[in-house]
């Protein structure tokens, strides 16, 4: 998997037309200036505030006001994202807020789910708790489970979407947002609230898919899915 290059913004602001793993994944990707530009669009600002309703976030969109610049927006970036001692204040991976297990194990099981669907992670780009990484993976599971040929095929994609889900991204990101939020006044922490969001409401719609099959899949079950 790579990491995202290409806006998914810069054409349209359609949510019902955009796949938002995708959109997650170029937001929260390495600063460029494509990046800034597509961000900075003047309609950005109120399809925000639509999705913040569509997800039913919680309290009022906040006044969201993207950076001045692209140095600023780079300097933030890195300061929240990427700097740190003895690590930044929020790191963009899931070992980093989800303490309980060692990141070892943590890492091997992300692996894991991405050999179920044939997907091997470039460990020259990234390690595969980075949450680009994961949602590059979601974003394939989702487009296969949106052309899947069958019901089995469909049950069995969206219970895979549904514990990657639970069994990683929705134990960190929900964290990390309330980071971002109380470490950053900036237009970062409403988009990751998005973010947290999106992935619940995710969940939720793929769990009803996938309802059917009644085992919780586990990592030595890999197999399963092929």
């Amino acid at each position: 998997m790579t990491v995202v290059s290409e806006s998914p913004t810069s054409a349209r602001l359609d949510w019902a037309d955009l796949d938002l793993y995708r959109f997650f994944a170029f937001v929260f990707s390495q600063p460029s200036s494509e990046r800034f530009d597509t961000l900075a669009q003047p309609a950005l600002k109120d399809a925000l505030a639509g999705l913040w309703q569509q997800l039913r976030c919680a309290g009022d969109f906040p006044d969201f006001a993207w950076f001045n610049s692209y140095q600023e927006y780079e300097a933030t970036y890195i300061a929240l994202f990427d700097v740190g001692i003895p690590e930044p204040p929020v790191p963009l991976f899931e070992s980093a807020h989800y303490k309980t297990r060692p990141a070892q194990e943590i890492a091997l099981e992300n692996t894991w789910f991405y050999d179920a669907l044939g997907l091997k992670w470039d460990s020259s780009c990234a390690v595969p708790d980075y949450l680009i990484t994961q949602l590059e993976f979601l974003a394939a599971v989702h487009y296969t489970l949106e052309n899947a040929q069958d019901a089995t095929a469909s049950r069995s994609l969206a219970k895979l979407e549904a514990d990657f889900l639970g069994r990683h991204l929705l134990n960190w990101v929900p964290a990390a947002a309330a980071k971002l939020s109380s470490n950053s006044p900036s237009a970062l922490g409403p988009l990751m609230i998005l973010l947290a969001a999106f992935l619940q409401h995710r969940r939720d719609e793929v769990s009803n898919t996938a309802r059917s099959s009644a085992r919780e899949w586990k990592p030595r079950e890999v197999e399963s899915y092929h």
